[in-house]
């Protein structure tokens, strides 16, 4: 007997994400435990032997991050896959899965970003900081009943437009047309987060060299850029990724790590921070 989710376990898992995307939220983990309240319904629903269940949610235990009102369509999209692969559907797995969320993470954050945070809400807060003129209360009410309409009524849209179509997705995700799919969600994965790496991580040295008369002959930095702009910045993004997916190191401790060389960088005249006091 085919097995097919009820609306009322998709009802609770869309609100289990739109209450609860930042549950237990932290730079380690972000968004993933998030998820897991939201698949949590569903697992429950779709399978009755326990170890099943352990075994569907495991899946869902990977890091995610994304925007939370257009990552929602990818909350959906998983939730068909899942019912998909309660059903036997043999090419959807944990790794079909997992690179469907990797894949898109990124990429929606990017456009998530741009169009909620950088877009809408602006525009909000514009429309609501003109009716606040001389003191009126209006202004916050407006912002905080059409925000609230706005992404509840939107993240519920895109939720179940995305279990629709993650059940379609099964069609795509087998033979050549998935693997053409995954990899090429990947790769631009890949490039929005490598171009988000380069716009907001910046890497430079202090370091000089003075001739006897105190002037400095020699700025590293500059020298670095006439040769390869941002070069310290790719290799602290390079070095954090090697350290995290081939020598598997947690990103608490990543950061650990990179709080020391800072302090060491700023003892020896390495970095600068540039702290006025």
């Amino acid at each position: 007997m085919e097995k097919k989710l009820s609306k009322k376990a998709l009802l609770k898992s869309f609100h289990n994400w739109y209450y609860g995307h930042l549950t237990c939220f932290s730079q380690e983990h972000m968004q993933t435990f998030g998820y897991l309240c939201a698949m949590l319904p569903l697992v429950e629903e779709l399978y009755q032997d326990e170890d099943e269940k352990a075994n569907a949610m495991n899946t869902y235990t990977a890091f995610f991050n994304t925007e939370p009102q257009l990552g929602t369509v990818i909350v959906g999209m998983t939730a068909g896959l899942e019912e998909a692969r309660a059903n036997g559907a043999d090419d959807v797995d944990d790794e079909t899965i997992n690179s469907l969320r990797a894949g898109l993470m990124g990429p929606v954050a990017g456009i998530g970003d741009s169009l909620v945070v950088g877009t809408v809400i602006p525009i909000l807060l514009g429309i609501a900081l003109g009716m606040s003129t001389g003191g009126s209360p209006l202004g916050a009410i407006f912002y905080i009943i059409v925000w609230n309409l706005f992404a509840y009524f939107g993240m519920r849209f895109l939720y179940f437009k995305g279990y629709r179509l993650g059940g379609k997705a099964v069609d795509f995700l087998i033979g050549a047309q998935g693997d053409a799919l995954r990899e090429s969600v990947s790769t631009l994965g890949g490039i929005v987060i490598g171009a988000v790496a380069a716009t907001w991580v910046s890497v430079t040295t202090s370091l000089q060299l003075f001739n006897d008369e105190g002037e400095a002959y020699l700025t590293l930095q500059d020298k670095l850029d006439e040769v390869f702009p941002g070069l310290l910045t790719a290799a602290v993004i390079v070095i954090c990724w090697f350290l995290m997916a081939k020598k598997k190191m947690s990103p608490i401790k990543v950061m650990l790590l990179l709080v020391v060389i800072a302090l060491v960088g700023v003892l020896v005249g390495f970095f600068d921070p540039q702290l006025v006091y």
